[in-house]
């Protein structure tokens, strides 16, 4: 390869270390529309939980953090083991004293909130204490019918499903860790852990009609089923019939074919 060919290469290669190849090697800051976007609903921040989660009907979902460090990193896990950054939107940190600031007045005194291609990387502004206390929130995507997320924070934990939502019967319905209960709030139903040392928290739920499609559909196929067994045992029953018409299930009297005893042995 020639001094000319190799020029565009060099190029290429020029460009992708000076962009960071759009975040993949590198972070970028999140847009301050994004940062300062206001919440689909108010955050719970009264809540004697170190982390709430409320997921909401449109896939989506609401999480509260208390923190006991100066930063904290958010993602989700691939299938190989590896990390994917979650998007994140309408930041905001709730000092001890009560006092809430945006995302942009997070960064604006000292803090700092980068997107990765593995991970949201957050850090407190510089007057946050630094023996934690204060409350991070977020809201970011989920997946519809199923809320799965890594445990950032150790502690007790409360996800708050969207109304009408169970997770009662299996296997529509299945939650882990171990060791939750679940309570009813109105038409909602909130499970807690007191501790939870798993490393991720996931929740499968469903709607009530959900069991009744399923119901119904079962219920169908059941009949249909029965219909076809009735129809073929009578198809048989005409063979049947019709073979016995034409002489041919008559056993034979042939003696070769006999059952009795040779002579002399009956």
């Amino acid at each position: 390869m020639n001094r000319r060919q190799l020029l565009p290469l060099i190029g290429l290669v020029a460009l992708v270390v000076t962009s960071g190849c759009a975040g993949f090697f590198g972070s970028q800051p999140i847009s301050n529309e994004q940062l300062d976007e206001e919440p689909p609903a108010p955050y719970v921040w009264d809540n004697e939980v170190n982390a709430h989660i409320t997921i909401t009907e449109n896939a989506r979902f609401q999480a509260v953090y208390r923190l006991d460090d100066e930063r904290m990193e958010l993602f989700r896990r691939d299938g190989f083991g590896g990390r994917n950054a979650i998007p994140v939107s309408a930041v905001r940190y709730r000092y001890p004293n009560g006092t809430v600031i945006t995302g942009t007045e997070l960064v604006a005194r000292g803090g700092s909130i980068n997107r990765s291609r593995e991970r949201v990387s957050v850090v407190l502004p510089d007057d946050a204490p630094s023996d934690g206390g204060g409350r991070l929130a977020f809201t970011s995507s989920s997946t519809p019918k199923r809320f799965s997320l890594p445990t950032f924070v150790n502690g007790s934990y409360a996800v708050v499903l969207p109304p009408n939502r169970r997770v009662e019967v299996f296997p529509f319905g299945t939650v882990n860790p171990r060791g939750y209960e679940v309570e009813t709030d109105g038409d909602r139903r909130i499970i807690r852990w007191d501790g939870v040392e798993a490393d991720s928290v996931s929740v499968q739920f469903y709607l009530q009609r959900d069991l009744l499609i399923f119901g119904g559909a079962a219920a169908g196929l059941t009949v249909v089923g029965i219909a076809g067994a009735l129809y073929y045992k009578r198809r048989i029953d005409e063979l049947r019939e019709r073979r016995e018409e034409l002489g041919l299930d008559v056993e034979t009297e042939d003696d070769e074919f006999r059952d009795d005893p040779p002579p002399g042995m009956g």
